[in-house]
């Protein structure tokens, strides 16, 4: 198998966590820190040429640490962030403008906008700003929401779905053109590799791989080996999608290799 750093990656979801910056606990929980510091030292084995920086539970609608992160990743890391429906179209255009391009609808933990407002403003921040809503979702509740998803303009959906009884619900979507982040394997209760080649097969753009970390209340947290399983259950080629091609197609990204400071 070849190393890792053969592969150009964007890291599809990963959390900052930086204790300068507002923290809520979330069902009693709050994690340790994972700054950028200490993420761009964890990646120094990859080939890094990007990533989204994701929202967490615990950051609620906090900004600042989002702003701060993306200005020291620099070039081709993105924002996903959390805001309530009645954030105004300034602020939007503001978190655009600071590398923000998606709206996190966090379903299974909370601290986001309630999913009674999906609809509304997944067209909203596309119309004005072009950004896609991401859901933190068990995939056995896609049932209620697949026709809501499949009539908005981009959506992705974290962790592979979470369950595989949901699975066949998120195979659908993906045929339809939702995006699926390739991330999370130890939070998940089925067997990847299959998954990964039937979401593959219905659709060869919706793969987007991510590393998760640090992988916050993960029954186990990210692994080297989830990067080359990736490699050896797909194949190099398709891989290379996964890896690269699709998430930075869908974030609009170049291909910029990460700044290290």
């Amino acid at each position: 198998m070849k190393p890792a750093e053969n592969f150009k990656l964007f890291d599809a979801h990963f959390h900052i966590i930086d204790g300068r910056f507002p923290l809520v606990p979330n069902q009693g929980y709050l994690p340790e820190m994972f700054t950028c510091e200490d993420y761009l030292a964890r990646m120094k084995g990859y080939r890094l040429a990007g990533g989204a920086v994701v929202s967490g539970s615990f950051q609620a609608y906090d900004q600042s640490y989002l702003i701060d992160a993306l200005e020291k990743l620099g070039p081709g890391f993105v924002g996903v962030t959390q805001l309530p429906a009645s954030a105004s179209d300034e602020e939007l255009l503001r978190l655009n403008g600071a590398g923000v391009r998606a709206v996190r609808f966090n379903l299974k933990r909370g601290g986001s906008e309630d999913i009674r407002h999906l609809e509304k403003f997944a067209r909203r921040v596309y119309d004005l700003a072009g950004w896609h809503v991401e859901l933190y979702v068990d995939a056995r509740e896609l049932g209620d929401l697949y026709e809501t998803l499949v009539g908005l303009p981009a959506v992705s959906i974290d962790h592979l779905g979470l369950s595989g009884d949901g699975f066949p619900v998120l195979l659908k979507l993906a045929e339809r053109g939702v995006r699926v982040k390739a991330t999370g394997f130890g939070r998940i209760d089925f067997h990847v590799p299959t998954a990964l080649k039937e979401l593959c097969a219905v659709n060869p753009e919706t793969l987007m791989f991510g590393t998760d970390l640090p992988s916050t209340r993960a029954p186990r947290p990210y692994r080297d080996d989830d990067f080359t399983l990736v490699i050896e259950t797909l194949g190099e080629e398709k891989a290379k999608k996964v890896l690269w091609e699709n998430a930075a197609a869908f974030y609009g990204v170049t291909g910029a290799l990460a700044r290290k400071s």
